[in-house]
């Protein structure tokens, strides 16, 4: 009963706080079979906030960035608010950028779990977009980001004059998008220019917690070779998959939320202080030109990471 009580007052949170739900707009829920009973906590908690609250439920997708039924891009087109617990994300799909494009305010929640809601609803926001600003603000000055661990990483990515997004997961003004619960800096480096290894010691979308390490080699910008043990096979099949683009470098993400934990939920991983996440795949959304249907991030865990030559964190602390 307790967490069913945690879970309406996550959930209110969530659409009157993060949303800005407001009593005469319009509210659209989208979930698939797995995440049912969160979909049905926002359903709830949204008729007693706005004018009209909808559910539709979906088959799960196979892969985030999958496109959702067309039936439910024409419904994201004609409400005020769209919220999306799904197993998969739709977050870098053309049915969220379209319904954007048109003012619609949209969360989306990939995979979100009972405790993730509940913990990471409950930050202080004040205290995520602070940091959010200040790393974003240094980001915006440079020209390459770095990342070394001790386990391994080291790889280059430019990024000079990409678009730098503060993810804080209050998404009020019209046209605004991103993942609820959030707390993250995150851009699309240079398209064919990163270069170098990256060891994935946290956990992988689409994978979940690892048992063991996943080394990707990083040439020109794509994933060439990914070594490890049955996760990096799985890996292998998830990107071979979606086609040759999945394996482009998409993402440099730098997480900014301190409540968030590490978990096996790429939604709350991405987020955690202390780490870093590089993603494959799509990046349309934060101003790239990778149109696959596929979207995957993999986080690094204790990283040292330079924006130029400026040591940003050291081994997961923030050193400026």
């Amino acid at each position: 009963m307790e967490k069913n009580i945690e879970l309406s007052n996550a959930s209110n949170k969530a659409l009157k706080d993060y949303m800005g739900l407001k009593s005469e707009e319009t509210l659209l829920i989208i979930t698939d079979e797995v995440l049912r009973d969160i979909g049905l906590a926002l359903l709830i908690e949204g008729q007693k906030l706005c004018k009209e609250a909808f559910l539709v439920e979906m088959k799960s997708r196979e892969i985030n960035g999958q496109e959702p039924p067309q039936q439910i891009t024409e419904l994201m087109k004609n409400v005020d608010v769209v919220l999306c617990p799904t197993s998969k994300s739709l977050t870098h799909t053309n049915a969220r950028r379209e319904a954007a494009t048109k003012g619609v305010r949209i969360g989306t929640m990939p995979g979100i779990g009972l405790n993730t809601m509940i913990r990471c609803l409950n930050a202080d926001a004040d205290k995520i977009i602070k940091l959010t600003k200040d790393v974003a603000e240094k980001l915006r000055k440079a020209s390459v980001v770095k990342v070394i661990t001790e386990k391994g990483t080291n790889i280059n990515m430019p990024m000079k004059d990409r678009n730098v997004i503060e993810s804080t997961g209050v998404l009020r003004e019209k046209g605004n998008w991103g993942n609820l619960p959030s707390g993250e800096v995150y851009l699309a480096p240079w398209e064919d220019k990163s270069n170098g290894k990256i060891v994935i010691d946290g956990s992988m979308a689409g994978i979940g917690m690892l048992s063991e390490p996943i080394i990707i080699e990083v040439i020109n910008g794509y994933a060439e070779k990914i070594e490890g043990g049955k996760q990096a096979k799985k890996l292998i099949e998830l990107l071979d998959k979606a086609g040759r683009e999945a394996r482009a470098v998409a993402e440099f993400g730098f997480g900014t939320n301190y409540k968030a934990e590490l978990c096996g939920e790429i939604l709350e991983d991405e987020k955690v202080f202390g780490t870093i996440h590089i993603a494959f795949g799509n990046n349309v959304s934060m101003g790239g030109k990778i149109t696959v249907g596929s979207h995957l991030d993999g986080l690094v865990k204790e990283p040292d990471v330079y924006f130029d030559d400026e040591l940003i964190m050291k081994k997961g602390k923030i050193a400026f």
